[in-house]
């Protein structure tokens, strides 16, 4: 349809209305800390965030009174909106390695698809498939909670600690290939999910209040106690996917456990005074770590029957497998009292859960 030559003509010859003068004045921003031509260098692992974190950007504030979304580095604006909550202190989330782990979890991602040697899965005796499939239903349910838990925490942590952000956000993608694989194993051979077992411990975990509560629960503690299966899974795995799964999920796990060990070092370095709030976090979580040998509930034990199955061999070998499996529940133990040790709470030795102690060497 043709424009009407009257109409173009009037648009033509109307004088517009006069322009609003532009404001270039963001063109200039030259704050102090804030230098015109600072230029990050890729180092041997390439661009990462330690090349990045130069000039104001890279200065991780002990206390932060922003509270925008503001990233760390840029100039704030008055009129931008608060968010709700948040932590102020450095202390309340930090971990000096959250960088370098955050890195190493980008680069070091894997499919449960394709990475696992499905096919080298064979038939394996009834006793032993169940008891496989006992143990990947226990890790499934563990490792939803891995993943739903940190999630919780994002809104919380301030846009100037943004390094723990990234870390959690890493270990969020980690923990959801877990519960992947794990549900992957289950029905690969035949077999399927068996009992759900007690939710007190995960309950403990997604119920905490306070990051650090959060942390060294989870981390520290409960994440520690998987990865001590996990490193045994070069001998309960049967055949080279298991042992794969097993292997892949340790080395993701090996992160989760350093941040939690670093950030609660970061707390007792920096904030002594919270020794005895550490104490009673994990006076909660320790008495979930150990079957209580009076409870009477069959379905409690089904996790440590499974363990000594696989690790005897089947069910003839059941006493054979428990001895092992004890073996195994001293050396999580001790693991765990090291990384309390490193974080500074090695007073917790005296202090710990009998069910515990009793496997802590001299």
């Amino acid at each position: 349809m043709a424009i009407d030559q009257d109409v173009l003509q009037k648009l033509r010859t109307e004088t517009a209305e006069p322009a609003q003068p532009l404001d270039l004045s963001w063109l200039n921003i030259n704050e102090e800390g804030h230098p015109w031509g600072m230029r990050a260098k890729p180092g041997k692992r390439g661009l990462t965030l330690d090349e990045i974190e130069i000039g104001a950007a890279g200065i991780v504030p002990e206390n932060s009174e922003s509270k925008s979304m503001r990233v760390r580095g840029s100039v704030a604006r008055k009129d931008a909106p608060r968010l709700p909550g948040g932590y102020a202190n450095k202390a309340d989330v930090y971990s000096e390695n959250a960088r370098l782990l955050y890195e190493e979890a980008v680069t070091r991602q894997w499919s449960s698809a394709t990475d696992i040697p499905w096919e080298t899965i064979e038939p394996l005796s009834d006793d032993m498939e169940r008891a496989m499939c006992q143990l990947c239903t226990f890790l499934t349910e563990v490792e939803f909670i891995a993943g739903d838990t940190p999630a919780q925490w994002l809104e919380t942590i301030n846009s100037e600690h943004h390094e723990v952000k990234l870390f959690l956000l890493s270990q969020i993608m980690d923990e959801g290939r877990h519960l992947d694989v794990f549900r992957k194993r289950a029905f690969a051979n035949g077999g399927g999910l068996l009992s759900s077992l007690p939710q007190d411990g995960l309950r403990v975990i997604i119920e905490a209040k306070d990051f650090t509560e959060m942390s060294a629960i989870m981390h520290v503690a409960a994440e520690g106690f998987v990865q001590s299966m996990f490193r045994m899974g070069e001998y309960i795995g049967q055949n080279h996917a298991e042992k794969t799964i097993f292997r892949l999920c340790g080395q993701d796990e090996s992160r989760h456990l350093g941040f939690g060990v670093m950030h609660l070092k970061y707390v007792m370095d920096n904030e002594p005074w919270r020794r005895e709030e550490i104490h009673h976090y994990m006076d909660k979580v320790e008495t979930t770590l150990a079957p209580d040998p009076m409870d009477s509930d069959a379905q409690n034990f089904a996790l440590f029957e499974a363990l000594a199955i696989l690790m005897g061999g089947g069910v003839k070998n059941f006493d054979k497998g428990l001895q092992a499996s004890m073996g195994v529940q001293r050396k999580r133990v001790n693991e765990y009292m090291h990384r309390l040790n490193v974080a500074g709470l090695g007073d917790r030795r005296e202090r710990m859960t009998p069910l515990l102690r009793q496997f802590l060497d001299n």
